[in-house]
């Protein structure tokens, strides 16, 4: 058996490129979780000011953990890719974190630029130009960056495949 050295010499960016992004929204919500507030207002409104116990323990506390899950699938990402389900298993991970990161953030744009919630949902001028310029666009990039990075690992080949 032969080992490509291709798949050892070639760093698997988009996997940790896509743990890191995992791992800063982590941290940027438990800071909020913890008291923090820079930037919480223009992301979160009123919930920001008034800050009741569910949006701080689902809101904040849970999307941080669910960070840190996709912060362990994008350092599986960024591994050698093993052989079988468990293969398969981390490359859906990631087109599905890929489509839910995506899907999330057009439809976040079209509803915000279509004023189709915000008039109902009290969103102000100032939370529509951030949403739409700063916190909405890292989603697309991180739903981007997760699907490299399952593209990347779908391409690799296990750790000891090939033949000499």
């Amino acid at each position: 058996m032969h080992e490509d050295p291709q798949d050892k010499a070639t760093p698997r960016w988009w996997g940790r490129i896509a743990c890191t992004w995992a791992v800063a929204f982590a941290v940027l919500h438990f800071y909020w979780a913890l008291g923090g507030g820079w930037g919480l207002s223009v992301s979160a409104g009123p919930l920001a000011e008034e800050r009741p116990g569910w949006f701080v323990v689902v809101g904040l506390w849970g999307v941080g953990m669910l960070c840190l899950v996709g912060g362990v699938l994008g350092w599986l990402l960024a591994r050698p890719r093993p052989h079988g389900l468990a293969g398969r298993a981390v490359k859906s991970l990631g087109w599905c974190v890929c489509a839910v990161l995506v899907v999330r953030g057009i439809a976040v744009e079209v509803l915000l630029l279509s004023d189709a919630v915000g008039q109902e949902m009290g969103v102000s001028p100032e939370q529509r130009l951030w949403t739409l310029a700063l916190w909405n666009p890292w989603f697309l990039v991180g739903g981007l960056v997760f699907g490299l990075a399952a593209r990347q690992f779908g391409r690799a080949s296990g750790p000891s495949s090939g033949a000499a």
